[in-house]
């Protein structure tokens, strides 16, 4: 682990304002952002690792809420499945509290509730339960909850399965906000589209304060002018929920997982690092903008 501590403390990056360490009073609930698109492939499980990563180097506490199946973000952390005692499937299905599941990971102060297969079959299990959109945010609710002195994250990354199920609609039903990472292709507006009416079903009838927080374009290729074009199409279409970040097709982006880190971690000075602490950074200031509001 001290190779990721050593590594983590090259960011140079100005950290956040000191917070629940120093505090006196109640602490601030974390902020709980899904991160969602029913379309597979477009760095979601990328972006939560690596926004978590980048936000925890830079002084925030984060969780990330593993809520598919495919458990990549577990794989991408370097939990080994023996490692994983409790999972979101045990928490979503009562057997288990949230706190229960959530492991460290080698990342400084970034946690993690891991997935297994098992989440797969939630559906059939609890889709005729009154609650069964409502799992997540009451197993949430003790962590949400304000503490006397501290919280125990300031951020809570909810990373979603590519499809828009009951999973996915417990997280936009928990979440304060929505991520949504879009990649730059033909057909990235379209999907957008498709997600959008989802939200806006959500809002009206399971959580009326759900917003965009932003949409981060991924896998950006300044070779190819089909790239530039879906960039200058999408911040038409959304002007300013789009990041001015723009994660770059980064094949350091593309090997960390398979070696169970962040790519923070991974390679450091690649580009996708450093896009990635450009966007924890730009996170926080809508945060900041957000409370003003």
């Amino acid at each position: 682990m001290s190779d990721v501590s050593s590594a983590l403390s090259l960011c140079e990056v100005e950290p956040s304002a000191p917070h629940h360490e120093t505090q006196v009073g109640p602490a601030r609930p974390p902020r709980i952002l899904a991160i969602a698109n029913q379309k597979g492939g477009v760095g979601k499980t990328t972006t939560a690792i690596n926004l978590g990563t980048a936000l925890a180097a830079i002084g925030e506490d984060v969780l990330i809420i593993d809520l598919d199946p495919q458990a990549n973000a577990s794989t991408g952390l370097g939990i080994d499945r023996r490692s994983r005692r409790y999972s979101t499937y045990d928490v979503m299905t009562g057997e288990t509290m949230l706190r229960e599941a959530i492991i460290p990971t080698a990342v400084p102060r970034l946690h993690l509730a891991p997935s297994t297969l098992d989440l797969a079959g939630l559906e059939l299990e609890v889709g005729q339960e009154q609650d069964r959109a409502f799992r997540l945010r009451h197993a949430l609710a003790p962590l949400v909850e304000p503490a006397p002195h501290r919280a125990d994250f300031t951020y809570i990354l909810v990373d979603c399965p590519p499809s828009l199920n009951l999973l996915t609609v417990n997280a936009m039903a928990a979440a304060h906000a929505l991520l949504v990472p879009l990649q730059c292709e033909f057909f990235a507006l379209e999907g957008l589209s498709q997600l959008l009416k989802t939200v806006d079903t959500v809002r009206a009838q399971l959580n009326p304060e759900l917003t965009i927080h932003g949409v981060v374009l991924t896998m950006y290729d300044s070779r190819n002018n089909l790239s530039g074009q879906v960039v200058a199409d999408v911040r038409e279409f959304m002007g300013r929920k789009v990041y001015d970040t723009v994660i770059p097709r980064n094949v350091r982006v593309s090997e960390a997982p398979s070696y169970g880190k962040p790519v923070l971690v991974y390679d450091l000075k690649c580009s996708g690092s450093e896009a990635y602490l450009r966007l924890a950074t730009e996170v926080i200031q809508r945060e900041k903008e957000l409370c003003v509001g």
